[in-house]
Parts: C-alpha cells; sequence; structure tokens
C-alpha cells in the first residue's frame, strides 16, 4: 500500500468528507447570460478540498498552489470562503470529533485549555518592559557660543526691514 502524505486526502476519508459539502448553489442577485450547463465544468469537489487541505498542511500561500496538481489557486480559495460561510468546516470539525468519541472516548468531563491559546492577564506588569525596546540614544544638542535672538521680534512681509 502506498503512504499517504499528510496533505493528501485518501480514498478511505474522503466518503467522510464527500456529503458534508456543501452544494453549490446560483446567487439570486446576480443575472446569469450563459444557458444552464453551459460554459467551463465546474472543478470537482474532491480537488478542491485537496487543494485546501494542501494549502491548511504546507503552510504555502493560495497563490503557491502547484497548478499541475490543483489548478486555479484563486477559484479553490473561493470556494474555500463559500464553504467557510456556509459552515462546512465546523460540520467537519464535529463530524471528526464524534468519530474520535465512540473509537476512543473524550473525557468531556476534564477539559482543559492550552496556555498558549489564551493571552496572560496580567503578563505585563509581572515581567516588565520588552528589552528589545529599550530607550534608543538621543542625539547630542548643538550648543551654540552664545545665544541668538532675532533683533526684530515680529514684521509682516509686506514692510521692508
Amino acid at each position: 500500500m502506498a503512504e499517504v502524505k499528510s496533505w493528501e486526502v485518501s480514498d478511505s476519508f474522503w466518503p467522510k468528507v464527500k456529503p458534508l459539502i456543501p452544494s453549490p448553489k446560483p446567487d439570486p442577485n446576480k443575472q446569469y447570460l450563459r444557458k444552464p450547463g453551459g460554459g467551463r465544468k465546474p472543478m470537482p469537489a474532491r480537488k478542491i478540498f485537496a487543494g485546501i487541505v494542501y494549502v491548511l498542511r504546507t503552510g504555502c500561500q493560495w497563490k503557491a498552489l502547484p497548478k499541475e496538481d490543483f489548478a486555479s489557486s484563486s477559484a479553490i480559495h473561493t470556494h474555500f470562503l463559500h464553504w467557510a460561510e456556509s459552515g462546512f468546516f465546523v460540520s467537519l470539525w464535529r463530524a471528526g470529533l464524534a468519530e474520535y468519541d465512540e473509537m476512543e472516548g473524550i473525557s468531556w468531563k476534564w477539559p482543559s485549555i492550552d496556555g498558549a491559546t489564551v493571552k496572560a492577564a496580567l503578563a505585563q506588569e509581572t515581567v516588565g518592559p520588552n528589552p528589545t525596546d529599550r530607550e534608543k540614544r538621543k542625539p547630542a544638542k548643538f550648543v551654540s557660543r552664545r545665544l541668538w535672538s532675532p533683533l526684530v521680534t515680529g514684521r509682516k512681509r509686506s514692510q521692508s526691514a
């Protein structure tokens, strides 16, 4: 059996994801000029999901998606935004939690929060100022031999000196 990389969608995982994917709906506010069925064929949902998983697992930018594997990166990003708005990722997360709960069992009686996810309330008072923000050297002030003051304290430009 071939090894599946962490950013690839396996054949055993795809049937669990497929029913959760929202079906594409036409925008009621948009007027379509083409006949139904005309134009470019839609991208397969599995390819879209594989592109999203690739970006989330590798941390690459949307525009850096390999075109050979995923085609249009902007189309995949658009689908990502629509799917996120429709609640697809929340339902996928809930389905994964439910499956893990059936397999291993989640101890719901003792929840905890990772300290890295919550900001420390009094961190600034206990730690002090950041050492990289120490005071910069101020430029030396120019010291002249005598105090300078203008002979004329004020005049209008229209007047001669």
